[in-house]
């Protein structure tokens, strides 16, 4: 193992390590786009994108975040429209592009506010990031019905549900990251020094 002051300055802001750090980048990858493709076929719209941004913005730097959670965009959209038939038109299309601009918005949220909070207390902190990334992709695609139309899918029921949802999805998601860190196939060492 490297001495702590051998490890990247942004190291320490990382809330969850479920494997080395050169290895996260293909981890969260991997979580993902799995954990995408389940929920876009067993859930078709209600895909969790803002557990996904917490996930993501807590074990990468915010651009490869981004890269991960617009990697998950493609595969829930290519289930959209390639295996359940979403209809190829002109809102269906601009829905897509707002759900992966909401769900960007949310990861970048997601980063700043993780990096803005202290150590410490992590599922808290998670909880709370949450909340913040929830809240921003709810905000985007609100904000984009005065175009597209929708409005009734944002009724205080189901914006509850969905963010229970979420949280599932988040608890999870954790969950699969203590796994994989105990059982640390690549190893805890490198987790630690890498």
């Amino acid at each position: 193992m490297m001495p702590a002051e051998m490890l990247s300055p942004d190291a320490h802001r990382f809330r969850l390590h479920p494997v080395a750090s050169r290895f996260a980048p293909m981890f969260c990858l991997a979580l993902l786009t799995a954990s995408c493709a389940l929920a876009s076929l067993a859930l078709a719209c209600a895909t969790p994108f803002a557990a996904f941004a917490v996930v993501a913005a807590a074990m990468l730097p915010l651009r490869s975040a981004l890269l991960v959670v617009t990697g998950a965009w493609l595969v829930n959209q290519s289930i959209g429209f390639g295996v359940l038939r979403y209809p190829v038109d002109g809102s269906t299309l601009a829905w897509g592009f707002v759900i992966g601009a909401a769900a960007l918005m949310a990861t970048a949220a997601s980063s700043a506010l993780l990096r803005a909070l202290p150590q410490g207390r992590t599922p808290l902190i998670l909880a709370v990031t949450l909340v913040a990334a929830y809240a921003t992709y709810e905000f985007v695609l609100l904000a984009a019905t005065p175009f597209l139309g929708g409005e009734g899918a944002f009724s205080a029921a189901i914006v509850t549900r969905l963010g229970l949802l979420g949280a599932v999805w988040l608890a999870g998601l954790v969950a699969v990251c203590e796994i994989a860190r105990l059982v640390a196939p690549f190893g805890r060492k490198g987790a630690m020094s890498a």
